[in-house]
């Protein structure tokens, strides 16, 4: 029987399973869609049982799509910074609160005070503790639900719950824990001196390990219930926005990887942990040791589209019959620059380069001569604004790039794929393997944590280009342009999206 390697990614609408081979070469891969909760606006809930059914159909999947392999090895990817309290017996205690979740600035502004203000927690962990991220909902959750939060013994993110229900251990690694806000990403361990001034018990935090680090084995519960062979090993694996940058083969100063899944990354790999001066940007530890990663994240990308998606299709008699594709193909048949209108993505509050949770969406330049594609080009456009937006950040901070790698769904769209290209003039290329996002990664991981690959850099190597792009010139001009003025649209609004909230009218 062939070795295959399996890669399981928890993500927010879903859970992808893929299996590859020692070569990197894609065998079987298979989702299982679920669904969130907004109880309120900004708050964005998940039940964690959602997470493990959808790993089992989506395993259960690629498992009857290739019966004929030896499993050798399992790696973890997940949606970052969700929080899952857990009881002593392991039981969860409320829906988790998850990456987008806004409702906890008061107690990111308390971590921020007690940490002797920002510069304080810069020194402790290198990053900014930004709404979403699991320190500031434990906090929010100690403050608002205090007789729940009295029960928490463990608290876990959504990759490292599935690794308890199929091994039993409750670990996680770098990357992870990097997206807590907790952790130190100099010294690669959680931050000692900050737990203490928050007065958050260690113990609460699971053992943290270097990503390749076998962290456990298929339980005989876990084997029971995945249909899995009970002993194979399960790495560390690492956060979704991290461990698809290996997954696009970006492990290597001077790539830069965008990703348009429901959220929007712009990545880089760094071989020391840089300075974050004023913490707008990510600076983690990566999926491989004494390596580190830069990013910027948006809260919306294909989350915009698959909203104005469902906008249009409401519209519609028949809601399910519109696609991606014919949105995509109502976009290309307008101009760059959508006839001069803008589209500020910010439909959950923005993350980078303006952390601000009252940030909101809007259409600037409407007229009557606009029509559903400019509107649909748009979107797209805002997106790819948002992502430049973040790589000026990165561009102030000295990093360069050469070549983009797009991931994420979003790459699937050579349209897409082509903004990116025209805006920050450089070639865009995908990778076999890329567009199947973190759980390709995983996979990779895996192997490396088996000896598949001495190392994550070999891995990065079976990520063969898959299609390039170059830039348009005429095109880049225009989208140039219209970056100059999409820069200024936020700080124009923000004061009016503050003046929103206050009056309460989005309720």
């Amino acid at each position: 029987m062939a070795l295959a390697l399996l890669g399981i990614d928890i993500g927010t609408s879903g859970c992808k399973a893929l299996l590859i081979d020692a070569a990197g070469a894609v065998l079987a891969s298979h989702t299982a869609t679920y669904g969130l909760a907004q109880p309120r606006p900004g708050w964005t809930e998940q039940d964690p049982a959602l997470w493990i059914e959808g790993a089992r159909q989506a395993v259960a999947g690629v498992l009857a799509a290739r019966p004929d392999v030896e499993l050798a090895a399992i790696g973890l990817s997940g949606q970052m910074h969700g929080l899952t309290p857990l009881d002593e017996a392991h039981r969860v205690l409320r829906p988790a609160l998850l990456w987008n979740d806004q409702r906890n600035g008061a107690e990111c502004a308390e971590i921020t005070e007690r940490a002797g203000g920002l510069e304080g927690l810069l020194r402790l962990t290198n990053n900014r503790m930004l709404v979403g991220y699991t320190g500031g909902k434990i906090l929010w959750m100690r403050n608002h639900e205090p007789d729940l939060y009295g029960r928490v013994r463990h608290i876990l993110n959504p990759k490292d719950y599935l690794r308890l229900v199929l091994t039993g251990e409750l670990a996680t690694e770098v990357s992870d824990a990097s997206g807590t806000g907790l952790f130190d990403v100099r010294k690669r361990a959680w931050s000692a001196p900050l737990l203490e001034r928050l007065d958050i018990d260690p113990a609460l935090l699971p053992d943290c390990n270097e990503s390749q680090v076998v962290t456990g084995r298929i339980s005989r519960v876990g084997a029971e219930l995945f249909g899995l062979p009970e002993g194979v090993p399960v790495v560390g694996g690492g956060g979704d926005s991290v461990i698809q940058t290996l997954g696009s083969g970006v492990m290597r100063p001077g790539e830069l990887q965008t990703t348009i899944g429901t959220a929007g990354i712009v990545a880089s790999a760094l071989e020391t942990p840089m300075d974050n001066p004023d913490g707008r940007l990510q600076v983690f530890c990566n999926v491989a040791p004494e390596s580190w990663h830069c990013m910027g994240v948006s809260l919306n990308a294909g989350g915009a589209m698959s909203w104005f998606r469902d906008l249009v299709a409401g519209f519609s008699r028949d809601a399910g019959a519109l696609s991606f594709d014919e949105i995509v193909a109502r976009a290309e048949r307008s101009p760059a620059g959508a006839k001069g209108l803008f589209f500020v993505p910010y439909l959950y509050g923005e993350r980078c380069p303006h952390p601000d949770p009252l940030a909101r969406g809007a259409f600037v330049g409407l007229t009557a001569r606009h029509d559903p594609g400019d509107m649909a080009r748009g979107v797209m456009e805002g997106v790819t604004h948002a992502l430049r937006d973040i790589h000026g950040l990165m561009q102030k901070a000295g990093l360069r790039h050469s070549v983009i790698k797009a991931s994420g769904g979003g790459a699937r769209s050579a349209l897409w794929r082509q903004m990116q290209a025209d805006l920050f003039d450089c070639e865009v290329v995908t990778t076999e393997g890329a567009a199947e996002g973190g759980a390709f990664g995983a996979a990779l991981v895996a192997g490396v944590g088996i000896g598949v690959w001495p190392d994550a850099r070999s891995a990065a190597l079976v990520c063969k280009p898959l299609t390039r792009q170059a830039p348009d010139a005429a095109a880049g001009e225009t989208l140039r342009q219209a970056f100059a003025i999409f820069e200024g649209l936020y700080p124009a609004l923000s004061q009016s999206f503050a003046a929103i909230s206050d009056a309460a009218l989005d309720r």
